[in-house]
């Protein structure tokens, strides 16, 4: 499962996701948007031209700011 997590530092929802994966064991890449203007066009496609965070691509398939139950979902 190939799973990157779009996503800043400051954001809580973000840091929520990352705490849940890590807590499950599951790997994944974090990319932090901050001055990074290819997450930010990435995001801006897959968003309706939005700057939503977190928004997670898993293998694929995109999950905008999913919420912890959004997550037990896709994870269980």
């Amino acid at each position: 499962m190939n799973i990157k997590i779009y996503g800043a530092d400051w954001c809580p929802d973000c840091i929520n996701a990352k705490n849940f994966l890590n807590s499950k064991g599951i790997e994944f890449e974090y990319i932090i948007i901050t001055d990074n203007d290819e997450a930010i066009a990435f995001l801006e496609k897959v968003n309706n031209g939005k700057r939503i965070i977190p928004t997670l691509d898993i293998d694929g398939i995109i999950h905008t700011n999913p919420g912890i139950n959004g997550l037990i979902k896709i994870f269980k």
